[in-house]
């Protein structure tokens, strides 16, 4: 990639409320591996949860800085909360995570790679993509489905559905006899305690017999992902 001089970028993430530090660690190890592939660039990160912590990266930004939301949909805290905590600041937020261009083929790439390595078939694999929803709004739902769709066309004949930790369909429901050629997709951006406790638990439910996977947003190539959504940005 060109090397820049002096651009900013913050990438933001939902964080955890009830202990905020491992998140912010976390993602501060993020931005580090994206601010190797931006030559000239400095990448800051804080979550939402985390007390002041986006305010006091914000004030430290230079003019016409980005901001990238680590986030799988358009839904509250990127068209709410981001904008009323960023408020009058001279920068510019991207799309999110979950609307990047190339996000359906890093996963197709992942499920077929699996579907490779089992010796599975495409057409007698299911795919079971979690997701979080939400009672808010129908952004974050319109989000999957329409990433749902996207991956659908690179994997064609795959059996693909979508199931929601809070709001119908509900993931327990959807998760129900898909026997054990099946493969579970969290769309979450990070690993928090939707993928650590009310995705599992919600297999468990349903008596899942197949792979459950990482978060997307975990995946090695996201790293990449990020890096040339802001080059394209800048």
């Amino acid at each position: 990639m060109t090397s820049r001089v002096t651009m900013e970028a913050l990438i933001v993430a939902h964080g955890q409320p009830s202990n905020p530090q491992p998140p912010e660690d976390h993602l501060a190890l993020l931005a580090k591996s994206v601010q190797k592939q931006l030559p000239g660039w400095k990448i800051r990160s804080a979550t939402v949860a985390a007390a002041g912590r986006l305010e006091a990266e914000l004030v430290q930004m230079s003019a016409n800085a980005l901001v990238y939301p680590m986030f799988m949909s358009d839904g509250w805290f990127v068209s709410r909360v981001l904008p009323s905590r960023i408020k009058e600041a001279p920068i510019k937020m991207l799309p999110p995570l979950g609307f990047d261009p190339d996000l359906p083929t890093l996963a197709s790439q992942i499920i077929q790679n699996i579907i490779d390595q089992k010796g599975w078939q495409t057409n007698n694999t299911r795919l079971l993509l979690a997701a979080h929803g939400s009672e808010r709004g129908d952004r974050a739902a319109k989000a999957a489905y329409r990433f749902a769709d996207m991956l659908h066309t690179q994997l064609k004949v795959l059996e693909l559905k979508v199931g929601f930790i809070e709001e119908a369909p509900f993931l327990k429901d959807k998760a129900i006899d898909l026997g054990k050629r099946s493969i579970c997709l969290p769309f979450f951006a990070l690993e928090g305690d939707h993928f650590r406790n009310d995705i599992p638990q919600a297999l468990k439910m349903a008596h899942f017999r197949g792979l459950q996977l990482p978060p997307l947003g975990e995946d090695k190539g996201i790293v990449e992902l990020i890096a040339k959504a802001i080059e394209r940005a800048s």
